[in-house]
């Protein structure tokens, strides 16, 4: 019995001797948004163990302020809870679709203590806490003129705003929420405009002015062209029975809300290609569209197709070339090659087999010449000395 009090006396000064009191690594920041806007608070907290983090909502004003604890889903579902336990403690409150009601002071909780959540116990650890205000303002009066642009040439786009939420710091404008390169101003004007001098197929868009107040104020004007297709290569090739795979894009606005293929005859008549047949696959996404052809026919799938996409404004067309090669393709250069080798050797031996008797007769005259005119000098070199003697 004593070995047993002395085993949980140690066990108990071990725990806390690697106990640590949970502290703040990331506390949440305060926000400034407008209605439907949304915004999130964050914060990471350390101890040993992990410890356990809740999100509070404070209402009201001291001596009266009541907390509502937060959860994930709460208001309408536009509350949402993401935290993760590994190594530390980190806690994301997701606010969405935000209304006047959400201006508050959040609190981000956090306690390690086992006896956290026990109600009849005080816990010796108490709850530590960072706070952080929300801020929601009314959605400033922005005037856009025009409102959009519709299948124009060119357009002057402008705006006003009226009741700025704070003092205008400056301005600029967007396209699909990228900034304008030129655009940006520190007048503190209430008008701004911007001026598309020629709108071509790639030059619509979501544009918006964007005044720089706290919390920023903007407005979206369309720019709406007609659709614009093209092929990603004009002139396709594949093998005969692998996949072949065409591809038209669309850099128009708005996207095309429907495409279609089709197959051009030799009479360039047009054949409909069906989705999800053995033969055909079409995928399609805003901006582009793929056609797959299964197990190609060099007979049947060679020929001209059209991709065709349409939107509010009208449709466009594309045109891809589809070459399909046997697989005996890949053989031909090699086999032209080893035929150019073989007619190369066999020139060279029709070539040395007919100079060669022509070869053994010079050599045997050359060799015979020389023997016959050294005996003869021999010869007249004796009777020379000879002569001498006598």
């Amino acid at each position: 019995m004593r070995l047993l009090g002395a085993f949980v006396t140690l066990s108990l000064c071990v725990y806390h001797a690697n106990a640590a009191t949970a502290g703040f690594i990331k506390s949440p920041l305060s926000l400034m948004k407008l209605i439907d806007d949304s915004g999130q608070l964050h914060c990471e907290v350390i101890g040993n163990p992990i410890p356990e983090v809740q999100w509070w909502f404070i209402e009201g004003e001291e001596p009266d302020e009541t907390y509502i604890q937060l959860f994930d889903g709460a208001r309408d579902d536009r509350v949402r809870i993401n935290a993760t336990y590994v190594q530390h403690a980190t806690s994301t409150l997701y606010l969405s679709d935000l209304t006047l009601n959400d201006t508050g002071m959040y609190e981000c909780r956090a306690s390690n203590d086992p006896h956290r959540n026990e109600l009849k116990k005080t816990p010796k650890i108490k709850w530590i806490r960072s706070q952080a205000n929300v801020l929601v303002f009314e959605t400033a009066d922005i005037l856009a003129n025009p409102e959009s642009v519709v299948n124009q040439t060119s357009a002057i786009l402008n705006c006003t705003i009226t009741n700025p939420p704070s003092p205008i710091k400056g301005s600029y404008w967007t396209k699909n929420g990228d900034k304008i390169k030129g655009t940006e101003t520190e007048s503190v004007s209430s008008i701004t405009m911007y001026t598309l001098d020629k709108i071509g197929n790639t030059d619509g868009g979501v544009y918006a002015c964007v005044f720089q107040t706290e919390p920023q104020s903007e407005k979206n004007i369309e720019v709406k062209t007609p659709p614009h297709v093209k092929p990603y290569k004009e002139s396709e090739h594949g093998n005969e029975d692998d996949k072949g795979v065409l591809v038209c894009v669309s850099h128009s606005y708005p996207p095309p809300t429907d495409w279609t293929w089709y197959k051009l005859a030799e009479n360039k008549e047009k054949e409909a290609i069906s989705n999800g047949t053995a033969r055909y696959e079409i995928k399609s996404q805003p901006n582009k569209t793929t056609l797959y052809i299964h197990a190609l026919d060099i007979k049947t799938d060679m020929g001209d197709y059209q991709c065709q996409g349409t939107n509010e404004l009208g449709n466009a067309v594309g045109k891809i070339h589809l070459r399909v090669r046997s697989r005996l393709a890949a053989l031909w250069p090699f086999l032209g090659i080893v035929a150019e080798v073989i007619v190369l050797i066999t020139i060279i031996f029709i070539y040395e087999k007919k100079r060669k008797p022509d070869e053994i007769t010079d050599d045997d005259d050359s060799g015979s010449a020389p023997l016959k005119s050294n005996a003869a000098t021999n010869h007249k070199d004796k009777n020379v000395r000879q002569r001498n003697s006598n």
